[in-house]
């Protein structure tokens, strides 16, 4: 996690004007957090960089946009009124780093820490690949050689988006690589991408899942998708709701299929394979081994249910 800068790839020329990067971070009652992922940013290396960074609060009780506009009175504050939460949240950031122009958007999660060069790759793979998006390599904060949230791959055996649990700092690989899907944890987007594919999917992802449904919407129209795995960011471990077998019947009924904000709920897990499936009937067949795991599990009353990737956002 050094800050110290180190000299620019070969592909970046002192002459040319800097690349104008606009970071959108949605945020919401983690000061602590926030602060720490600015103060991270503060030192990464610019070179050749105009970094403008665009935090949506969300409604923030908790002094938080009090905080940046004492400690990082350059970073742009949107204000909302606590209704926007992910999705919404971060096309609301968007819409206004639109204004200044910039040449990519770089989405992010504040529970985040970053590499000091973790940027300047990120520009350089997609200077290097047309038509890319690309991802950082994801680690787990609390153990920092582990990829989190890298490489998912869809399987209708598996239920939907797959996530690799055996990839590492170490057996990942050194040279950037395609992958099916990305996550918003920190992803960089061409403003070309932007002006030809929209924004988030707000109205059916406005909690979860609008990340994954939104890359591969940007990958159904031509853009390749792609992880730089030099890019190292370090982040806070999801937190898994519990187990539906460890509930009153009621509340699992409301779950399932009432609460649209629970990650569990039905529709919710079936619109997000809709959204993003291969194919139609794929995405019909993986719900139908999702729903089989599911109440699987829960008649053993004790096995943990499936896996499922959730937002750090919701």
């Amino acid at each position: 996690m050094s800050s110290q800068p180190t000299a620019p790839p070969p592909e970046l020329d002192s002459q040319d004007p800097p690349v104008r990067v606009a970071a959108v971070i949605p945020v919401y009652n983690r000061r602590e957090t926030t602060l720490q992922a600015l103060r991270s940013l503060s030192h990464i290396d610019r070179t050749g960089i105009d970094l403008r960074i665009f935090i949506v609060d969300d409604g923030s009780t908790d002094g938080t946009a009090q905080a940046i506009e004492r400690d990082f009175p350059d970073v742009v504050i949107v204000r909302g009124d606590g209704n926007l939460h992910y999705a919404a949240g971060t096309n609301v950031g968007m819409i206004a780093a639109k204004e200044w122009r910039p040449d990519h958007y770089l989405l992010m999660n504040d529970d985040s820490v970053f590499h000091d060069q973790f940027l300047v790759r990120l520009l350089e793979t997609t200077r290097n690949n047309p038509r890319s998006v690309v991802g950082a390599l994801l680690l787990l904060w609390d153990q920092p050689h582990r990829v989190f949230q890298v490489g998912l791959k869809w399987s209708v055996s598996g239920g939907g988006w797959v996530i690799p649990e055996d990839l590492t700092a170490f057996n990942v690989g050194s040279q950037p690589f395609d992958v099916e899907c990305l996550v918003g944890n920190c992803t960089l987007v061409p403003a070309g991408a932007v002006a030809e594919c929209g924004l988030l999917d707000a109205q059916r992802f406005p909690h979860g899942w609008g990340d994954a449904q939104y890359f591969t919407r940007l990958r159904n129209a031509g853009w390749r998708l792609m992880v730089n795995p030099r890019s190292y960011v370090w982040c806070e471990p999801n937190t898994n709701p519990p187990p539906l077998h460890s509930q009153p019947v009621r509340d699992i009924l409301r779950i399932l299929f009432r609460n649209r904000r629970h990650p569990l709920n039905l529709q919710r897990q079936f619109i997000a394979r809709w959204e993003s499936a291969p194919t139609r009937l794929s995405a019909i067949a993986a719900f139908t081994v999702y729903l089989g795991g599911l109440f699987g599990k829960a008649v053993t009353h004790g096995s943990p249910l499936p896996r499922t990737r959730t937002s750090q956002n919701e």
